[in-house]
This record gives structure tokens, C-alpha cells and sequence, in this order.
């Protein structure tokens, strides 16, 4: 497997540097997998709680968190346990019994793996769509986000993870924010409905969707989300065709009956497989019902399902896969300029998180310290001191205990305060942005 180079924290005590080095990352994506075969990897909702508790108990795992999105499948776990081949084994025949031997070897050898603050640059770079099939999508920063709710619900993230995917959300906000690499969308489906919105079209104009292949079904229920109302279905299996309108509350029809349909149009959104044109001259007669008014077709085939001669002898917009894919590599090469000032705040974000665990690793040290003052207390008033404080008269001893009670309160405070002077001294920028 390819392994990350792992960077270290250059300012933390070595408690903290174990703690981050124990931070591992499995990640399946894009890059080297198929969506069929990510797909393979998915884990259903249903069976996740207990295929991950069991994952996390039979492991020794600290903590655990699962990440699944169409081009993505990757595990986030803590643990002290050296991550060898052996150990990924065991993960993943633990995770997969049902998987063959040929396929279990596929993915062990595909799989990359990030340790430390590797896995942290990893993860900002993930949620802030660096890493991303598509440069700049946001979406996955509420993927992540629920990742870790879903995880925190299971009870299998802890103190580590949670502090982690905090900073990694509030970096990713900070992208989004401070810089235009999701400005200009690059998906055909974003870009059509953007060029529909351009043109000012009513949420209730009739849309005709003609197949329901993945692009359509993304595209109408884009359509749907936004308010359009007005669907009618056409696909070469009529089931298909139904099932894509009962959830964008249309109608189902077969490809066959586009040359009967007689109830007009405002838009057809095509998109088929076919060799040959699917809509005709004589079919897009038919649909027009003799209307002459301006109508939209948005064709999303390669090759095009419209039929060249009606843009010549039609009032239409046509809105070509060509058309929009010149839109969308014009909009990634000004996303690609970005992506330096992305790198910047990745970087300023790594330091950040350095010394945030930093932090919080002196803060859960400094637990002890109430403990020990109420001990040493106990032990010089019940013990060192016990026959001294019993020859005191009352009022002596009532302003004595309230000296003891007092200095015993700043006891617990000044090692926490002094710390954070310290630190402050130190990494005054981080220690401001952190505690605001």
C-alpha cells in the first residue's frame, strides 16, 4: 500500500506527539477504484452500528469513524497498534468476511494509508474538496460532518476525532469563505440548470425528461429541489420511466409514446444512450402541439438525441453536452488558480491543529491537579497536622480552614493559567484565533 510520509508536530511534548501518531487514515477513492467498485465497499446504514462496533471491540481500535460517499469509502481510527500488513488484514477480513481472496488482495493493494499529521492534512484536504473528483464541490463538507455524527451517535468516535473534525469543518468553512474555488460550478448538471435559470424559466413550465439514466435522475431532482413542478417521463423501460417520476411526483411514459404525446412543452431534458437521434423532426412536432413560441431543449447525449435540422427550422435554445462541457473546463482552470490560496490557509490549518491538541493535551493533564490539592489536603489536615488542629479553638480553626480552602482554589487555577501564558508566549496567533 502506498504509505504517506508522516509529519510531526515540532513544538508538542511527546505525549502529544504519540497521541497524533496515532491517528491513521484507510482511504479507497477516485483516484484508484471505480464507483462500482467503491460501491463494493459501502456499508448499509442498517448494519453499520454493528459491523463497526465490532470492527472497533475485536481491533482494539480508540476510536473510529466511516466515511462513505459515491467516490469515496475511507476509515479514520485511532490506535497505539503498528499498522503493518497484518494488522490491515485482519481489518479488512474482519470488516468483509464475504469478500473472495482475488478481491480482498485487489483492494489491500489499491487502499492508501495516511498516518499522523499526514492523515490530518488528509482530511482538511477532503473536506475542503482538494481531493475531491470534482474540485471545489461543497458537498462534501456536510458528508463529513455527518460522518461524524454518525460516528459520535454510535458511540465510536471520542475526544480525538471530535476535536479533529471540528477544526477540519471550521478550516473547510474558512475555504469556501476566503476563496473562489466553489464559485464557478463545473458539474454538466449544475451548469444546466444555472443556463436554464439564465434564461428565466417559470416553475411551472412543462419539462419533458427523455431517459432516466443517472444524469437525468440528478438533473430533475436538481429541477425538483428548486421549485419545478411540471415532469413527464419517457425512457425505453417503462419502469424506469415510473420510478424516476414517483419520486419528482411526475408521470411515467414509455420511449414509444413520445410520438403520441399531445400535451406540449416548454423543455425537453434528454439524455440517452442511443446511436441514432431519439427525437426527430416529426417526433418534435408532435410535441410541440403547433405552438411557436420559444422552447429549450437541453441535450445531454453524446452523441445528441435532437435531430440537427429542427435547431435550423425551430424557434429553440439548445442548450449541447459541447456547450456546457467548454463552460465547465473554462470554470476548473479558474478553480485551478485557487487552489494555491486553498493551499495556504491547509497549511496555516495544519499548525492550527498542532497546537489546538496541544492544548487540550494540557487540558486533560490538568485534570489530575484538582485531585491531587484535594489529597495533599486531606492527608495535612487528617493526618500531618491532625493533633495541632485539634488543640485550635473554634475561630482559629474556621480561619484556617478558610485559608486552606482558598489556597487550595488557586492551586487548582494557576497550573492552567500558567500553561496557557506559556503557550500564548509561544504561539500567540494560534492561541488568539482558538480562543476568541
Amino acid at each position: 500500500m502506498t504509505k504517506k510520509t508522516q509529519i510531526l508536530c515540532i513544538f508538542a511534548p511527546v505525549e502529544a506527539h504519540k497521541s497524533i501518531a496515532e491517528l491513521h487514515i484507510i482511504a479507497f477513492t477516485h483516484r484508484n477504484l471505480s464507483v462500482n467498485e467503491i460501491g463494493e465497499l459501502h456499508i448499509d446504514e442498517n448494519f453499520q452500528q454493528e459491523r463497526l462496533t465490532q470492527l472497533k471491540e475485536k481491533m482494539g481500535l480508540k476510536e473510529l469513524l466511516f466515511l462513505s460517499t459515491c467516490n469515496r469509502v475511507e476509515f479514520m481510527f485511532t490506535t497505539s497498534q503498528s499498522i503493518s500488513t497484518s494488522f490491515l488484514d485482519s481489518f479488512f477480513q474482519e470488516l468483509y468476511p464475504d469478500f473472495s481472496k482475488e478481491k480482498f488482495e485487489h483492494f489491500a493493494k489499491v487502499g492508501n494509508v495516511f498516518h499522523g499529521m499526514a492523515a490530518v492534512n488528509h482530511t482538511l484536504s477532503v473536506a475542503s474538496s482538494l481531493d475531491s473528483m470534482i474540485v471545489g464541490e461543497r458537498e462534501i463538507i456536510t458528508q463529513v460532518r455527518n460522518a461524524y455524527e454518525n460516528a459520535r451517535k454510535m458511540k465510536l468516535s471520542g475526544d480525538f476525532i471530535r476535536i479533529l473534525i471540528r477544526h477540519t469543518i471550521e478550516t473547510a468553512k474558512k475555504v469556501y469563505t476566503e476563496t473562489s474555488i466553489a464559485t464557478r460550478p463545473v458539474s454538466i448538471v449544475s451548469l444546466a440548470y444555472h443556463k436554464l435559470k439564465e434564461l428565466d424559466v417559470p416553475l411551472d413550465a412543462r419539462i419533458l425528461i427523455v431517459g432516466a439514466g443517472v444524469t437525468n435522475t440528478n438533473m430533475t431532482r436538481f429541477l425538483k429541489k428548486h421549485g419545478f413542478t411540471n415532469f413527464n417521463v419517457f425512457n425505453r423501460t417503462p419502469a424506469k420511466a415510473i420510478k424516476l417520476a414517483e419520486d419528482i411526483n411526475g408521470n411515467g411514459h414509455s420511449l414509444t409514446q413520445l410520438n403520441t404525446f399531445n400535451k406540449g412543452f416548454d423543455i425537453i431534458l434528454t439524455c440517452t444512450g442511443a446511436e441514432e437521434h431519439i427525437i426527430t423532426p416529426e417526433i418534435y412536432t408532435q410535441l410541440a402541439q403547433g405552438e411557436t413560441g420559444n422552447k429549450i431543449v437541453v441535450d445531454l447525449a453524446i452523441p445528441q438525441d435532437l435531430a440537427p435540422e429542427i435547431k435550423e427550422k425551430n424557434n429553440l435554445t439548445h442548450i449541447s453536452i459541447e456547450l456546457l462541457q467548454q463552460i465547465s473546463n473554462e470554470n476548473l482552470k479558474a478553480r485551478t488558480k485557487e487552489v494555491i490560496h486553498v493551499e495556504e490557509i491547509l497549511s496555516e490549518a495544519i499548525t492550527e491543529f498542532e497546537f489546538i491538541h496541544h492544548n487540550r493535551s494540557v487540558e486533560i493533564a490538568m485534570r489530575e491537579v484538582p485531585k491531587k490539592v484535594k489529597q495533599i489536603k486531606m492527608i495535612a489536615m487528617e493526618e500531618v497536622f491532625h493533633n495541632e488542629l485539634n488543640e485550635l479553638d473554634e475561630n482559629s480553626r474556621e480561619v484556617l480552614e478558610k485559608i486552606v480552602g482558598y489556597m487550595e482554589k488557586k492551586y487548582m487555577s494557576m497550573p492552567m493559567l500558567m500553561a496557557k501564558e506559556i503557550l500564548l508566549k509561544e504561539h500567540p496567533k494560534s492561541f488568539r484565533s482558538n480562543n476568541k
